[in-house]
């Protein structure tokens, strides 16, 4: 970069500042830096296009086009030479605009004169707030300096537009931070909340982008990246001897933070005029551009590195630390792009509810938030750009929508659902030492499904007849090392103690597809949920399964046991899952441990292929669970990570049921013990169904056994089994009308 440019960049950064500094309202202020720009461009026209809304861009000031056009001439996402800028968050630069491809006449702006068009997003780390534009009557293309110099500008104007200096009247920009918004994800856990916003990670804000002394700026940028790579250095000196992972990780940070071209590239953005903070936004906004374009996994996770680096490094810059002085309030809806089991689990139970940018159903923040009975909405998109500390929001769970700094008529109709939801707890509660009989006389046993010692309580409060999986992979999941044998045992006779004589099926390590352990390295599987996962792993490197069927064995402490297996989709691997639990028998025999007085010993049924395994399969093992959410997915191919197929099939449709009563009746016929483990256990409808079919255990999470007990207390299953058999002799696809019309008629 030539010496007269990083003059002539710093000179229109200086210039700019002096506008910002101005008085004037948002509108005066656009007019005035399109102006300088086309001045400092030598070019005839500049203008600033802003979202109006998601997939709206406004004309809100031009120098050169026509001012009867600003404000009134608009362009979809995507449309014209601005909204593919503006869609694909890259430049464009043409010397031939109207040849261009999805060039857009717009006759209103008089923009037909200028050949040449250069298009720079205005965006502040992937948030999209609009498109500059540069354009000339000389047929040229602007050069790789000028580029560079409008996506500076460009930088400058984001970081002024997230502080609301651009909100006026007649703008575009409103003031965001001020306004309603609804925003729609996936639901990850059922449940209803009001609170006031927690952000995660408070954004770092940036006010004084634009650099008055340069020579300083570079000495506190080389001051912070050192204090980094001292604080690397430190986590690298204190991490675990021999967690080879986690070590990998840090060197990766050791490399970014040592790295030189890194260090060159935010050294030339405050030698064109930035700020030490705004360098470093200017590269990670970059590095975060590159993130989108990367489909190798192992490239993706070292810019999630690198990401996660700079937002050290501004942190140190700006002294906005995790700790901002924001004090959490009483009611913390929890807001994040994304998080963590272990810091979840810091937060515990005073979280009202949860909501993530990113995230997926089955991800281990929602597993942790399940087990928590946690409202948890993902995949609400630009949550955290939207979201301020201690905005009002509301989270419903059930139908994955989030109100943030809702009006009085939404909120309203929010919490007369959740004090409906109120009153029919209640009404759960009476009934929580009856049993889950049915008209008919027919009982089910509800249990609940756990993973964390927070669950036990609830064995009392639900009303729960014990445990019916127990996910031990959570205490694995949540540490950054492999826990030992003696912690495993400890942890486990607690479960135990808890339970006070209930029964616990504690289900082996269910690792691999979306549960890939922190300190374990990662397999890049195209379809990890049918790869190297559960009891493959177990088989294949059995040391853990050793360790952990050891660590029940002593945990026991001479008590009753059960142990099931996960993923089993063969006979011959549940043998050898079966002759490694032998083998720990022996062993602790031999060491003069307890046995315990009682052991079964049983497999979960996720995978069709097992239900048409041998007779000798269903006979040997002790006990079957249908895990529900796996089998649903094979049985329909429908993976239940996407969110366009998983709602697509019904549990309820007939090919479905007849599957599951095929599973039932051979059970029965063989002596089998059979229980029904999953999402649809503890959905009232699907419950009574799945009882019609014959299934008289049911494990669900603890929340759902009230409104499960409730619904079969006034179902007679035989009336219902009666529908079922009636509707597929009508050829009808799914149950659910008819099934719905009846339960609804009964209560």
């Amino acid at each position: 970069m030539s010496e007269t440019f990083r003059t002539d960049s710093r000179q229109m950064l200086g210039r700019l500042r002096a506008i910002m500094a101005e008085e004037g309202g948002g509108q005066t202020r656009l007019d005035r830096i399109t102006r300088l720009i086309a001045e400092e461009m030598h070019a005839e026209v500049c203008s600033i296009y802003l979202f109006r809304d998601e997939n709206t861009l406004e004309l809100c000031a031009s120098e050169g086009l026509r001012a009867e056009s600003v404000h009134q001439t608009r362009l979809k996402l995507g449309e014209g030479l601005v909204g593919r800028v503006a869609r694909s968050g890259t430049v464009i630069n043409t010397d031939d605009a109207p040849a261009a491809p999805g060039f857009r006449y717009m006759p209103e702006t008089g923009e037909e004169a200028y050949s040449s068009f250069v298009g720079v997003p205005i965006q502040r780390l992937g948030e999209k707030l609009g498109v500059l534009v540069t354009q000339s009557r000389q047929k040229r293309l602007f050069s790789d300096e000028e580029i560079y110099a409008l996506e500076v500008v460009a930088m400058v104007l984001a970081e002024m537009a997230e502080l609301g200096a651009f909100t006026g009247e007649g703008a575009a920009m409103k003031a965001r931070h001020s306004q309603p918004v609804m925003l729609r994800g996936g639901s990850a856990q059922e449940g209803a909340a009001q609170g006031h916003v927690w952000l995660h990670e408070p954004r770092v804000v940036i006010t004084n982008p634009i650099a008055e002394d340069p020579t300083r700026e570079m000495e506190r940028l080389h001051e912070a990246v050192e204090t980094l790579r001292v604080g690397v250095d430190r986590m690298l000196n204190s991490a675990q001897d021999g967690d080879k992972e986690q070590l990998e990780v840090l060197e990766a940070y050791r490399m970014f933070a040592n790295s030189k071209g890194w260090m060159r590239r935010m050294q030339a953005n405050i030698d064109s005029g930035l700020s030490a903070e705004a360098a470093v936004e200017k590269e990670q906004s970059a590095a975060r551009a590159r993130m989108t374009q990367v489909t190798d996994a192992y490239l993706r996770e070292r810019l999630h590195d690198l990401d996660d680096l700079s937002n050290r490094l501004l942190r140190i810059l700006t002294g906005q630390g995790q700790e901002t002085g924001a004090e959490m309030p009483a009611d913390p809806i929890l807001v994040a792009r994304n998080i963590g089991p272990a810091e979840l689990l810091d937060y515990g139970r005073g979280l009202r509810g949860i909501v993530l940018e990113e995230g997926a159903v089955g991800s281990h923040a929602a597993i942790v938030a399940r087990a928590l009975a946690i409202p948890l909405v993902i995949n609400a998109v630009r949550i955290t750009t939207e979201a301020l500390n201690g905005d009002f929001i509301l989270v419903d769970g059930d139908q994955g929508i989030v109100h943030l700094r809702p009006d009085d008529a939404v909120t309203a109709a929010f919490r007369d659902k959740m004090a409906m939801q109120a009153k029919a707890q209640e009404r759960y509660a009476s009934i929580r030492d009856k049993p889950a009989q049915a008209l008919c006389g027919t009982r089910i046993t509800l249990k609940m499904n756990a993973g964390l010692m927070a669950d036990l309580p609830s064995l009392e409060s639900s009303g729960a007849e014990g445990v019916g999986l127990f996910r031990t992979e959570l205490q694995f999941l949540t540490r950054s090392h492999m826990p030992k044998r003696a912690e495993l045992s400890a942890l486990y006779a607690r479960v135990m103690d808890a339970a006070r004589g209930r029964r616990v099926i504690f289900r082996t390590l269910d690792i691999g597809s979306d549960k890939v352990l922190p300190y374990m390295k990662p397999t890049d599987e195209p379809n990890p949920a049918m790869g190297w996962r559960a009891v493959r792993v177990a088989l294949e490197k059995p040391g853990v399964m050793r360790m952990q069927l050891q660590a029940l064995i002593r945990a026991a402490k001479g008590r009753p046991l059960s142990v099931m297996f996960p993923f089993v989709a063969q006979y011959d691997e549940y043998s050898a899952a079966r002759a490694e639990m032998d083998k720990a028998l022996d062993r602790e025999r031999i060491l003069g441990h307890p046995l315990p007085s009682e052991i079964e010993v049983g497999a979960m049924l996720e995978t069709p292929s097992i239900a048409f395994a041998p007779d000798a399969f269903f006979q040997e093992v002790d006990f079957l669970s249908v895990g529900g959410n796996d089998l649903k997915q094979f049985f329909f191919a429908a993976d239940r990570e996407n969110e366009r197929v998983r709602r697509r099939y019904d549990t309820l449709d007939m090919s479905y049921l007849n599957f599951l009563e095929g599973i039932v009746y051979r059970c029965a016929t063989l002596g089998t013990r059979l229980s029904f483990c999953g999402e649809d256990a503890g959905r009232p409808i699907e419950a009574a169904c799945l009882a019609a079919l014959g299934f008289r255990t049911l494990s669900m999470r603890p929340a759902s056994i009230g409104p499960v007990k409730s619904l079969l207390r006034h179902t007679d299953l035989g009336e219902l089994r009666t529908i079922l058999h009636e509707e597929r002799a009508r050829g009808t696809q799914n149950l659910r009308k008819a099934a719905t019309d009846y339960l609804r008629s009964k209560l």
